[in-house]
């Protein structure tokens, strides 16, 4: 039993990276009610399915003949793959594929109790049941024929794995940057704050001086520029709130309050240019460094089959967690479905 030869044992994961994945996709659509391409590759392959069936058959077969052993083997062996296997891809991608964090007797998220005595199931009704049949197909196959049937999905499965892999590298980097911009923004907005809130005062303290130099005769000049100082003040604190109130952890919030508040600011500048040069230069400064932010946030040509691909990614995961960048993963996630829905 379960005696093959090194080309049989490669085509076997790669029939079960296939049923896995028509396991996989039919489950999850019909709990997402649309059609779901499942998994980390974008072929109807799911390798960690292909890695738990041979593992089931390696595991099973030194106690084929007693159930309960095959039982625990199950247990254990697919456990350790999927805890292995998961921790390997959130330390690599900084994301999750599956997460178990809501289930009972659960392990940082990454294997629980239930899936553990699934798991141990699964593999007695594999090996004593599904593999028979399947293994009289496998030999029923010539081996030419299967030979050249594997290589073929070999060269197919490495280059849809590597791309893959790229695009799950590339999400990271898109995660960790979206952070990295995040906090730019931020810092950007409280400095904005300050230096309106500053100029403000300064514009108002200048117009009091002007005020207790000048003659009565000009008192209702100095009042109405005192007015408009007052405004300027006014627009400071309004801005300056709006921009404390419109801190946000997502990164298109952070981006509208910065374009709305640059807006005000340059009209400001440009009624009042004889107190505000300095101002200028800096409000100026901030605002290129902005536009370069919005500018590496804007995907450019040349990457539209990666951001197809990132955004397949992701909707065909959906439940794909990550602690440290929820807000950023969310927002890709809300992104990419408004793009399907579009199409």
């Amino acid at each position: 039993m379960f005696n093959y030869l090194p080309l049989q044992w490669l085509f076997l994961f790669y029939a079960y990276c296939f049923f896995g994945w028509c396991f996989e996709s039919t489950y999850v659509s019909i709990l997402q009610k649309h059609p779901v391409n499942r998994g980390f590759m974008r072929g109807p392959f799911l390798p960690l399915y292909g890695s738990g069936g041979i593992m089931m058959l390696i595991v099973s077969k030194p106690f084929y003949n007693n159930i309960l052993l095959v039982y625990i083997a199950g247990c254990v062996g697919a456990t350790v793959l999927e805890y292995v296997t998961g921790v390997t891809m959130e330390s690599l991608f900084k994301v999750r594929y599956w997460d178990y964090s809501h289930k009972f007797l659960n392990y940082k998220g990454h294997i629980c109790l239930e899936s553990t005595l699934f798991w141990g199931v699964l593999t007695v009704v594999f090996t004593h049941f599904l593999q028979i049949p399947i293994e009289q197909a496998l030999l029923s196959i010539p081996y030419n024929i299967l030979s050249i049937v594997t290589m073929i999905l070999t060269v197919y499965i490495s280059c849809d794995f590597m791309v893959a892999f790229k695009i799950a590298l590339d999400l990271r980097d898109v995660l960790i940057y979206m952070e990295k911009a995040k906090g730019e923004m931020q810092r950007m907005q409280k400095r904005l704050d300050v230096i309106i809130a500053f100029k403000g005062e300064e514009v108002m303290e200048g117009i009091e001086d002007v005020k207790d130099g000048i003659k009565d005769g000009i008192i209702n000049t100095a009042s109405g520029i005192s007015e408009k100082a007052a405004g300027i003040g006014d627009m400071a604190l309004n801005i300056g709130n709006g921009i404390t109130d419109g801190i946000s952890e997502r990164l298109d919030a952070l981006s509208d309050v910065l374009e709305n508040s640059f807006d005000k600011v340059k009209e400001k500048i440009s009624e009042s240019a004889e107190y505000m040069d300095n101002f200028r230069d800096e409000i100026t400064e901030l605002y290129a460094k902005y536009r370069i932010i919005k500018e590496r946030m804007t995907p450019k040509p040349i990457k539209n089959f990666y951001d197809w691909y990132r955004n397949r990614t992701i909707l065909g995961n959906p439940t794909m967690v990550s602690e440290k960048f929820k807000s950023s993963l969310e927002e890709m996630r809300e992104r990419a479905e408004r793009l399907s829905k579009r199409k």
